[in-house]
């Protein structure tokens, strides 16, 4: 360390002693009850519980994991702030990465928070903060002693994925974690892959979202993650009758009281299209062959050129849908034609529509097999004025059929498609729904599947007459309880 006395390094060397135990050291590290803290006597209980969480199961064998979905005002910012300063310099040569939702949370609120904690901190002069980064006041070890503030984004995600320190210690800090885009929690999930290194990954945040790796922590990954749902109403700083008044207001079983008071993740997201209780409803229900065999049966096909996204095939007769087929990106028109028309046949389909935006080449082929399909553009004119396009309208027609009893297959990738849309309100009054390319940039995938699915609504279907008798037949093996 470079000037700094004896009596300053003796200091730091008792706090060094508690880097295992990140208790004891909020407690030495800060002024508590003078200055600024003369009316705090330390942490409230909730931050207490992660602390003896993180004292209790760090371990070099094994990541450990937090997350914490809760109402606002109860200091998370605070606790997050403290991680970093304990983590950053309890052990020589600690690395760090801490990151928001949204760069200006990052910049003016997290980050902004360890800066306070930073000025309070007894050894500060032992690190230098900046509007980036701490790290070490110690020749050559700038680079490996250090925690950074880095905004994420879709092309940035090497930040994340980049992180090593075997055999040392590494901590991962996400503030407002439920706008955190999956990709990022991808590429974290490599470097807590590290052996033999203490690694803490700690997640915080109002539980905004009810899809997303966050929301994932407490349904899918909750094995992996130790998880803590925290009440504002229990929390020392929050303003009790304020929340009472808002409590009063909108209903405790309220969504919004969920999000901002609660702690628990909403039925439905602020924005969010299609709520979870909808697709499970539709996921979880069952029709009989004769609820769907005098409906038309129509063919859909969602066609892709690029990246990651699959060519979809799907068939809604009445109140079921499912996907027939899944093929990765391919531009060969010809081959997907021919895939489409023995769907077509096999199924005695009624009509089959597909997505003008790869589907021109496609349909063309299919011209010449004498086929008469459907080009469907998502940006046409909605039949409904009170959304934006076709994409908007087709999509509330699907969303109201599954209110209304359809029934869709038990596919989990269909399931995350249609609840990944979010949706605005222009100031005109029309609803727009999200565009695949503003998913993709918040790191959501392109709802290939759902748009499949949701395709079979843009145009109404009438069966055709088979052998003199209206009506359809029924699906192929169709077996209603197959799930």
């Amino acid at each position: 360390m470079q000037k700094v006395s004896k009596e300053y390094l003796a200091l730091y060397a008792e706090g060094c002693k508690y880097h295992n135990d990140p208790v004891k050291w909020v407690m030495w590290a800060f002024p508590w009850g003078e200055g600024e803290l003369q009316d705090y006597t330390g942490p409230d209980e909730w931050q207490l519980d992660i602390l003896r969480l993180i004292r209790d199961g760090m371990s070099p064998q094994k990541a450990l994991q937090i997350a914490v979905a809760s109402g606002h005002d109860i200091g998370k910012s605070a606790l997050v702030a403290w991680l970093v300063l304990w983590g950053i310099t309890t052990r020589e040569d600690s690395r760090g990465i801490v990151t928001a939702n949204t760069e200006a949370q990052l910049r003016t609120k997290t980050w902004a928070e360890v800066a306070k904690w930073y000025r309070l901190y007894i050894c500060k002069d032992l690190f230098v903060y900046t509007a980036t980064a701490l790290y070490a006041n110690c020749p050559g070890h700038e680079k490996t002693w250090r925690c950074d503030c880095i905004p994420w984004s879709e092309t940035n995600i090497e930040a994340f994925s980049g992180l090593h320190n075997h055999g040392k210690r590494i901590f991962m800090l996400f503030d407002e974690a439920s706008g955190i885009a999956d990709a990022v929690w991808t590429a974290a999930d490599g470097t807590a892959a590290d052996a033999n290194t203490e690694i803490v990954w700690c997640a915080f945040g109002n539980p905004t979202r009810n899809t997303g790796t966050f929301r994932e922590c407490f349904r899918k990954f909750r094995a992996h993650w130790v998880t803590r749902n925290i009440d504002s109403r229990t929390c020392k700083f929050a303003n009790k009758e304020r929340l009472n008044q808002l409590i009063e207001t909108h209903g405790i079983s309220s969504d919004y009281v969920k999000v901002r008071i609660t702690g628990q993740f909403p039925a439905q997201s602020d924005r969010q299209f299609i709520s979870q209780d909808i697709v499970d409803k539709s996921r979880s229900g069952v029709v009989t062959p004769g609820m769907i065999n005098f409906a038309a049966k129509i063919l859909t096909c969602d066609p892709a050129w690029t990246g990651g996204d699959e060519i979809v095939v799907g068939l809604r007769q009445g109140l079921w849908y499912r996907k027939l087929a899944v093929y990765q990106r391919n531009d060969n028109d010809l081959e997907i034609a021919g895939y489409l028309a023995n769907f077509e046949d096999a199924h005695g389909a009624d009509a089959v529509f597909v997505d003008m935006g790869y589907g021109t080449g496609i349909v063309s082929a299919g011209r010449t097999m004498n086929r008469h399909w459907v080009l469907i553009s998502f940006a046409g004119e909605s039949p409904d004025p009170g959304f934006l396009n076709l994409r908007a309208y087709i999509w509330n027609q699907g969303k109201k059929w599954m209110q209304e009893g359809g029934v869709i297959e038990d596919d989990q990738v269909l399931a995350d498609d249609l609840v990944g849309p979010e949706y605005t309100v222009r100031l005109d009054g029309k609803i727009v729904l999200e565009s695949k390319e503003a998913m993709k940039e918040r790191g959501v995938p392109s709802p290939n599947r759902a748009d499949a699915m949701m395709l079979s609504f843009a145009v109404p279907v009438k069966p055709k007459n088979i052998n003199g008798q209206k009506g359809s037949q029924v699906l192929q093996n169709f077996d209603p309880y197959r799930r």
